[in-house]
């Protein structure tokens, strides 16, 4: 339930016009509510009368007039000014990072102020009638429009400054890491995982006819139905893939309840048009990647930012060390009722690493970066299995270097660099081994 929970929150991010669509509602209210309020309203000597529209109904008029139509002038800049650094983050950043900026609700509130200042104010003026009319000046709702006014005058300064500020690199790769750092603490654990390195007995295939990538799947819940029909399920794909029609997502080892499966599996995942980030750890490794890879083309040519990158994945492999990933089996009274396929070190590791070598295989700036943030990274590590899948990154950077770097200066410096970390892993190694007979000596 909390995965479903959490894959509608996200969903509901996505919706660029929610926010202003709530604060447009609250101007409405907030409108009426001034209306509703001047007939009640006691305007006696205390101190803050003065601040009272006092004016007449012209003046009421013409400075809602003027409220209104010049913040909704404003509003249609500060979306022309979205639009433009959207564009401007798609072609130097790529446009899946668009989703960052769609989400943003910096960007959200700011519009939403203006349009939500602007109906308020058009709702004001029609409230108000000369004495012709049956005389009626919304003194606290004037006032009010000259307060929202000041507002959008500090929120059009807050908003250039937010948006000069969203299109540098720096600032969107440091985003999209505490994205992948929010992701490594919900969705890895203190706590060692079940897992189980037998590969499942082959059941009844369940497909579902719905196409699209696979956002969230309620584990537990599909854990629980096995164990009540007293069977076992195998989940084939996990949240990140993108969903075929007709190919199998999941096997079930009694063929009796295949219908069944069916029906429960397509109620415990939700496929959307674009992967999400809630039970997906590499989505936002993917985000980063992509970021280095788009630097490191020939049109960019930016190692500057590929390497900034790599210092945040660096980071990100740090924030993993002391945690667990998830396990692939969920037992139920001790007995493996749910398979799943879940991301482990390794793979975690080729998704950080992969495109990026393979992009920056002329570029030995950037493969030293990248053999620097291994080593950083070695030393934090502490499990053996872990330390062989990042010292097997060193070398494949190597080796890359060794077949595509022209410059001799920088592949001996690569070479150099590389040295330094089987040093760095050949003293650790030592350590250990001198230490380990005076473990066995105290266990003994």
């Amino acid at each position: 339930m909390m995965h479903r929970l959490r894959g509608a929150f996200e969903s509901l991010g996505d919706l660029f016009w929610l926010r202003p669509a709530c604060i447009v509602a609250a101007g409405i209210i907030l409108s009426a509510l001034a209306i509703w309020a001047e007939g009640r309203a006691n305007f006696g000597p205390p101190w803050w009368t003065g601040w009272i529209y006092s004016g007449g109904e012209a003046g009421a008029r013409a400075l809602l007039g003027a409220v209104a139509s010049s913040t909704i002038g404003v509003a249609g800049t500060v979306f022309s000014i979205t639009v433009a650094a959207l564009s401007l983050a798609s072609g130097q950043m790529g446009p899946r990072l668009l989703r960052n900026f769609t989400r943003d609700g910096g960007n959200q509130v700011a519009l939403g102020i203006f349009l939500g200042t602007f109906v308020y104010a058009l709702m004001l003026l029609r409230s108000v009638r000369s004495a012709d009319e049956g005389a009626f000046i919304p003194h606290l709702g004037v006032s009010g429009a000259l307060l929202l006014a000041l507002l959008c005058v500090g929120t059009l300064i807050w908003f250039v400054h937010h948006i000069a500020n969203g299109i540098n690199v720096n600032i969107v790769i440091d985003l999209v890491h505490r994205d992948l750092s929010d992701a490594i603490l919900a969705l890895t654990s203190e706590k060692p995982a079940m897992s189980s390195p037998a590969a499942p007995l082959a059941g009844t295939p369940i497909a579902i006819s719905k196409a699209g990538y696979l956002r969230t799947v309620d584990d537990e819940a599909l854990a629980d139905w096995a164990a009540k029909h007293q069977t076992a399920l195998t989940l084939l794909v996990r949240p990140g893939d993108y969903i075929l029609p007709g190919l199998p997502i999941a096997e079930v080892a009694d063929p009796g309840v295949a219908s069944a499966a069916q029906i429960e599996i397509a109620s415990a995942c939700s496929i959307g048009s674009r992967p999400a980030a809630a039970q997906d750890l590499e989505f936002a490794v993917r985000q980063l990647v992509e970021v280095a890879v788009r630097a490191l083309s020939p049109g960019i040519n930016d190692p500057f930012t590929a390497t900034a990158v790599l210092d945040h994945l660096g980071a990100a492999l740090t924030e993993v060390a002391p945690r667990n990933l998830a396990g692939n089996v969920l037992l139920r009274d001790g007995t493996v009722a749910l398979h799943r396929k879940v991301t482990d070190y390794a793979g975690l590791c080729d998704a950080m690493f992969h495109m990026i070598r393979q992009n920056a295989a002329s570029s030995a700036a950037v493969l030293i970066r990248l053999i620097d943030v291994l080593q950083k990274a070695l030393q934090v590590e502490k499990r053996p299995e872990r330390q062989a899948i990042l010292v097997r990154h060193a070398q494949l950077a190597l080796a890359v270097g060794r077949t595509s770097i022209t410059d001799p200066v920088g592949l001996s410096d690569l070479e150099s660099h590389f040295a330094a970390l089987t040093a760095s892993v050949a003293r650790r190694d030592d350590q250990q081994t001198a230490h380990l007979p005076q473990r066995m000596a105290g266990e003994l």
